[in-house]
């Protein structure tokens, strides 16, 4: 290790393409989170639901996505599809995974930060002339993600480091393209210490 020679030159000519790796593990880390929500809200309100039907499909989504590794949930996206004649893109396979786990999570959140609100508020709201679409968008949604912000956040973070595992489909996110310029140039330490350090600030 002594003898060991530095080449920052070589991170520094592939820099574009850590950025584009960058910006894929953000932007599917994003999305996934984004639908995730919609979907968790009407997971949560499933699971309330005194309709046997809505609670069933809300629970067993919730059940399976907080029970299952998420690199299962990407091999089945990726390969299992596939054997069914589904052929889903790297990006798609982990997107559709990441959401599907995105919104199990959540729902159980929100369902706690909704039963966080008074029920008098929303008779308060019906009182008013308020429908129930009105009653969530104005009263109940607002104060229920200011309240289960910080468990978001938490979601957030793990949606970003799940997505890493998108480099064993082939997902050129930012593991999986550090990983391949570092495998052409075999500059293992530069490349690894840049992107670690990049993530460790960060954060």
């Amino acid at each position: 290790m002594d003898n060991y020679e530095f080449h920052w030159g070589v991170v520094y000519d592939a820099f574009p393409q850590l950025l584009s790796g960058a910006f894929t593990t953000v932007h599917v880390s994003v999305l996934s989170m984004l639908l995730g929500i919609v979907i968790a809200v009407f997971l949560a309100l499933g699971k309330m639901s005194k309709s046997k039907f809505f609670y069933s499909i809300a629970n067993v989504w919730i059940e399976i996505a907080r029970n299952t590794p998420a690199l299962f949930l990407i091999y089945m996206a990726y390969f299992g599809l596939g054997a069914y004649g589904i052929h889903l893109s790297p990006y798609f396979a982990v997107f559709s995974a990441l959401v599907f786990i995105n919104a199990g999570y959540l729902a159980e959140t929100f369902r706690g930060g909704f039963q966080s609100i008074p029920i008098t508020q929303y008779s308060a709201a019906k009182s008013l002339g308020m429908n129930n679409i009105k009653v969530y968008r104005y009263i109940i949604l607002p104060q229920m993600f200011r309240r289960i912000y910080h468990p978001m956040t938490n979601q957030f973070v793990w949606s970003v480091l799940m997505s890493s595992l998108g480099i064993l489909v082939g997902m050129n996110e930012l593991s999986g393209e550090t990983q391949r310029l570092q495998s052409l140039s075999f500059r293992t330490l530069e490349f690894f210490i840049v992107v670690c350090s990049y993530v460790f600030y960060s954060d």
